[in-house]
């Protein structure tokens, strides 16, 4: 996704710090953070926050969340004065909260902040927080002095940089490292849920053309009480995890069942009606290519009858890559296959009986994943 022009929006003032403060001493803290928007969350477990809004190339809004420098910050001796930026992209059907939904000590965008980096938190279209559009444009302002950023993807946020960073050279050697968490590309492997709905891809077409339907799965009032009423119910607590295990594969010794609410609060937070299609069509092409408009539509877009493929060998990024055992999004076998195009491919971990969700969610995430790209990054 290409920025074009964007905007400050700062909203750490939503409501005084005191407040945060006062909640966080009297009441439950899953209660709150279910109900929580980004911003918020972030300022209740008292770090600094802002949000900015991006404008894309067709009049798209996206908000993109920051944790900047603050009081929590590890202090670093760095002569420059700059800190290390560090953009995190989440995945299908999520918003930035994967970064933060887990407490501090266990989620990632904390981490890092409390390392001393600069952090920032991306959206996409379709999403809780992408969901705007228009058609006048914005004056451009700089967001960050930086000239390069350490990217961390997880999922479809790993999908998205593969494609990029392998057809944009400018936005490539803007990137010092690719961190590929539960790394998608080819998904002819895919399995469970994900897999049974690509059977159904035309039926699924010609109902959101008939319906015009253009987001999928928008986080609602519905998922908000599904999130509240059912899954924080102790009784419902092994429904709402298998729900997850048939998207993402099985692991229940990762999953934190009583943050149960809270991961159903804001997952899923929508994708537009596109991308689920185009997500369905790789898995029933098992290729790694751009939208199939059809034959006609393909050579009046593309100049060719069918979609080109991304060239993950035309990727010179380095990239670390972290995948696992019962991953069924990211199945091994399409990792594998993967790994072996990757040019410059710095180092792979292979994590034994973890899912898809587990790097998000996985309460050893923090030790087993996050620790280890902290180490690899250089703060200054």
């Amino acid at each position: 996704m290409k920025v074009t022009s964007s905007r400050y929006v700062l909203l750490t003032n939503y409501f005084p710090r005191e407040f945060y403060a006062i909640i966080r001493h009297s009441y439950n803290e899953v209660t709150f953070t279910i109900s929580f928007l980004q911003i918020q969350m972030i300022r209740y477990y008292g770090y600094p926050a802002e949000e900015y809004t991006v404008k894309t190339d067709d009049g798209y809004l996206l908000n993109i969340h920051r944790i900047p420098p603050g009081e929590k910050r590890v202090q670093q001796d760095c002569s420059s004065g700059s800190r290390s930026v560090v953009f995190l992209q989440h995945g299908l059907l999520s918003t930035s909260s994967d970064w933060i939904t887990n407490l501090p000590n266990q989620s990632l965008g904390f981490i890092l902040a409390d390392a001393g980096f600069d952090v920032w938190m991306g959206n996409v279209r379709g999403n809780t927080y992408g969901l705007h559009h228009i058609k006048f444009p914005l004056h451009s302002d700089q967001m960050t002095s930086q000239s390069s950023l350490y990217y961390v993807g997880y999922s479809q946020g790993t999908t998205i940089a593969f494609a990029e960073f392998s057809r944009n050279k400018i936005v490539a050697k803007m990137v010092k490292t690719f961190f590929a968490l539960a790394p998608v590309t080819t998904v002819g492997n895919t399995k469970g849920a994900t897999r049974l709905l690509s059977n159904f891809s035309p039926l699924i077409k010609d109902l959101f053309k008939s319906f015009d339907v253009r987001d999928f799965l928008p986080s609602n009032s519905a998922s908000k009480w599904l999130a509240q009423d059912i899954c924080s119910k102790e009784d419902f607590r092994r429904l709402c995890s298998n729900a997850l295990f048939l998207i993402a594969g099985f692991d229940k010794e990762q999953l934190n069942e009583t943050r149960l609410p809270v991961y159903f609060s804001h997952t899923p937070g929508g994708t537009s009606a596109k991308n689920i299609l185009h997500w369905l069509q790789m898995i029933k092409s098992r290729k790694f290519q751009m939208y199939d408009y059809g034959w006609l539509r393909n050579l009046k877009r593309y100049g060719q009858l069918t979609p080109p493929k991304y060239n993950v060998s035309a990727m010179t990024v380095p990239v670390a890559v972290y995948w696992a055992q019962n991953d069924w999004l990211a199945d091994p076998t399409d990792v594998r296959a993967l790994l072996l195009q990757l040019p410059n491919k710095l180092y792979d971990k292979y994590i034994t009986k973890w899912n898809h969700m587990d790097f998000i969610w996985g309460m050893d995430a923090a030790t087993r994943v996050y620790k280890d790209i902290i180490k690899k990054m250089r703060t200054c």
